[in-house]
């Protein structure tokens, strides 16, 4: 019965604690939901009122557009300033400074604003024309640093780019010498191997040439040249010398050429 209950117990626990997590889970979705709704109404609600300035800067003359003209220049500068910040912040942390100092601005931007919405309703022309110039040169001072800060970021932004860039252009250049490496190597080694076979032949031909000579010297020194298939008697050897007659034959003419010596001769 103990080990039951101490079951029990720890089911329970288990359950509690699993319909306390679904609860958290829950308003924790609830809430999150409940923020992107409320910056969905704030967006829709300030692109509304972004377009009421546009067309009251544009219908309306006097004091009254000149204060919706303020107004649209002050909330399209801090706009389009927290875009390039909030885009550029994820690679550049050192942006989130720049973001901080924007926050701060636009909270001078919104009471400046509410002070633009109020002088709108004032009915005093004189006092209309007194507050706007004052109104007006706080709105320029807030304006030039919204814009300040967007053309610096913009700036810091195109500077890293280019950076980049061409820290790429010289690794590709890199690449492509190492690519091109075989080209070096074989114009360094192709003239040698090329003029190898022509140093060797030459080598070889001037050899020949130096034996050749020695050869046809020696033939000179021992008493003649010696002929070959085409030389001598139209290119053709005698019959004497096909058939091995030349010398007896030399021989029994120097014979017949003596004089003789005899009886007879007294």
């Amino acid at each position: 019965m103990e080990i039951l209950g101490v079951l029990l117990g720890v089911a329970l626990l288990l359950g509690l604690g699993v319909v306390v997590l679904v609860v958290i889970g829950l308003v924790k979705a609830a809430r999150a939901v409940g923020e992107k709704v409320e910056r969905q109404e704030a967006k829709a609600r300030r692109a509304v009122e972004n377009v009421t300035l546009k067309a009251k800067s544009y219908t309306q003359t006097g004091p009254q557009g000149q204060i919706s003209a303020v107004r649209l220049g002050l909330r399209t500068s801090l706009d389009g300033t927290r875009r390039v910040l909030e885009g550029a912040v994820g690679q550049d942390g050192q942006l989130g400074e720049a973001l901080a100092l924007l926050g701060r601005l636009d909270a001078h931007a919104m009471e400046l604003d509410g002070e633009l919405r109020m002088l709108e309703r004032e009915p005093d022309a004189g006092r209309v024309a007194a507050k706007l110039p004052e109104l007006r040169e706080r709105a320029d001072r807030i304006t030039h640093s919204a814009e300040t800060m967007r053309w610096a970021a913009q700036d810091r932004m195109h500077r890293f780019a280019a950076d980049e860039l061409g820290r790429l252009s010289r690794e590709c250049e890199d690449e492509a010498g190492a690519l091109r490496h075989w080209d070096t190597v074989s114009g360094a080694s192709g003239p040698g191997t090329a003029s190898a076979p022509g140093a060797s032949a030459s080598a070889s031909a001037s050899a020949s040439g130096d034996s050749a000579g020695a050869g046809a010297g020696a033939a000179r020194e021992a008493g003649g040249v010696r002929r070959g298939l085409t030389d001598g008697r139209g290119g053709r050897p005698s019959a004497e010398e096909l058939l091995g007659l030349a010398d007896p034959v030399a021989k029994l003419a120097q014979r017949l050429r003596k004089p003789t010596t005899g009886p007879s001769a007294g």
